[in-house]
Parts: C-alpha cells; structure tokens; sequence
C-alpha cells in the first residue's frame, strides 16, 4: 500500500512581549507610519531575555503533538530548521527532543534561514514515506538578539517566533506533499548575513533582496505547481514566508493568485525567518481548520539565497 504523510498537528508560540513601531520609529528617528509603509508590520513579539530557543520551540512542538494526538514514544525524528540555536555545538534538537519527552527518536538541526522549514518539511516527508513513522517539524528563531538597533533595515523586520508541524503516515494516496521545489543562489550569498565571529545581522542591499526573494519564490512556487501538475487556480490558500507584505503582494499578483487567499501574520508577528510559514499554518488551523482536498501552496525565500516552494494537499486523516 502507498504510504503519503499527512500534517496531522500543528503548533506555535510567540513571546509575551510586544514591539509596537512606535517604540522603534522614535529610536531610529523615523516618521510615524513609516514601518508598516515600507513593510505591512505593526508589531513584533521579542524573547524576554530569559527565554532560550529551545525553550520556544518545545511550546511550538507540545501544541503540536498534543494537537495530532500522537503518543509521544511514536515520534521517531525532530528537525529543527533554526538559525539561531542554542549553541554552535552540540546542535539544539537533541536538547529539544529532551525537553519534549521524546525518547526514542533522532534529532537534527538545519540551517537553511528562511527556507528552512520547507527544507525541513520536504526532508520529513521523505523519512514518513520510507520508515512510516511520524515526524516532528519545528522551525524557530530569537532574531530579536541577532539585530543592531542602529542598522534600520534589519530592527524594524526581525522577530522571535517557534511554529511547529507534526507530519504522520497516511493512507491517502492523493495527500500530503504533491510538489516541491528547492533553490540556491550562492551568487547573492553575501546579501543577508551574520559573519562569523559576530553576533549581529547586516541587511547589505535591500531593494536587491526584494528582488531576488520574489524572484525565486516565483520559480520554486512555479516549478513545485508544474510538479504536481496543478495551476495557481487549483490553489485554496497561500503560505508565504512573511518577509514584508510588499514581497507577498508581489508574489501572489505575479503568480495570479488572489490575496485574499495568501496568510498574513506579518502584521502582528514581523519576519521570525524560517518559523514564518509553519506560525502562520497553525494560526489558520485554529481559525480556520483545513478541509480534506483544500491544496495548500507554500513558498519561501531568504538568505543564502536560498528557496522553495511545497505543494500540499490536506487529506482524510
């Protein structure tokens, strides 16, 4: 029998605190309306200082599990897609797989910014497929660290957020993952970076990321859409990863997609990186619950540069 993954739990946590663009406008010496403008953001959640990633990322990952209803020992990988772990060394997920309960499964970060989650994603659909066992997904950030508040492109976007999906074996042969598409642009490696040895992250071009973001967005959603043999009418809601609405609005008029389909936590979550897309899923699994047969399409793009796009089809269970 063929065996396809389902998104069986979905989860997410932000922190308690709340950046209104006020408080950054005055300290950057911006006009008032000047963020949401340029970005679509109103505020941000930042780690109180306390608070460590991992810490974030088991509250994504309990919503989860608890959300699938999946026995805890049953879950045989955690990937976590974080560019902000812990340490360099050891990797955070073992740590994070401690924490969660997990004792019988592996445990693997993966640095792919702000595509990692669907890099996560499409690597744990693969593991479900062969092994049969369910996988945990969790992508976090604590961006809120990693910024100058004197470098304006980088205070006014970056955030902390953990959004987490459990993915299960499924029967269904017409669910789960229909398409998929990954890209890398080392020629424009240099655009968004943290140098090693340093702590903070430096923005060098920004109208030269917008460009390249919504380019590659559009090959990888493109390419992932041809794979499943599908067209943007065929599509019932729009992931993007939240970068700036702009970048969004952009996507979806050149994909023919209506925006009315495309998720938006942007507003009030900023840009948390690779824990966008994943926050905004399980948002709208408790708003709005998926329906068997709606076909999800997700897309991103980010440093490095990389990319990807996924296509999903929700199924019976």
């Amino acid at each position: 029998m063929s065996i396809s993954s389902r998104m069986a739990g979905f989860g997410h946590y932000v922190p308690d605190r709340r950046v209104a663009n006020e408080e950054l406008e005055q300290h950057l010496g911006l006009d008032t309306g000047w963020i949401e403008r340029r970005t679509g953001i109103r505020e941000r959640r930042w780690a109180a200082p306390d608070e460590t990633l991992t810490d974030m990322a088991m509250k994504a990952g309990e919503m989860a599990l608890q959300d699938a209803g999946v026995p805890h020992n049953s879950v045989a990988l955690v990937i976590l897609a974080t560019s902000t772990p812990d340490h360099l060394l050891p990797p955070s997920a073992p740590l994070l797989a401690h924490k969660l309960g997990l004792e019988n499964c592996g445990g693997i970060d993966l640095a792919g910014a702000c595509s990692g989650f669907l890099y996560a994603l499409v690597l744990a659909d693969g593991f479900v497929k062969n092994f049969r066992k369910p996988v945990l997904v969790v992508a976090a950030n604590i961006l809120s660290r990693r910024v100058s508040m004197e470098e304006r492109n980088t205070a006014i976007l970056f955030a902390d957020a953990a959004g987490s999906v459990l993915l299960a074996p499924s029967n269904d042969p017409h669910a789960g993952l229909r398409g998929s598409a990954l890209m890398s642009d080392g020629g424009n490696y240099g655009l968004i970076s943290i140098p090693a040895g340093e702590t903070r992250m430096t923005m060098r071009d920004g109208k030269a990321v917008f460009t390249q973001a919504v380019r590659m967005m559009l090959r990888c959603a493109t390419d992932a859409l041809e794979q499943a043999k599908l067209t943007a009418s065929d599509v019932n809601r729009f992931f993007p990863h939240q970068a700036n609405a702009r970048i969004i609005d952009t996507v979806c008029d050149q994909l023919h997609l209506p925006a009315s389909i495309a998720a938006r936590s942007i507003g009030v979550f900023g840009n948390s990186s690779a824990a966008t897309i994943p926050l905004s899923l399980s948002l709208a699994s408790k708003s709005q619950p998926f329906q068997s047969g709606e076909r999800l399409l997700l897309s991103a793009a980010g440093a490095g540069m990389l990319a990807g796009a996924a296509v999903w089809e929700i199924g019976d269970g």
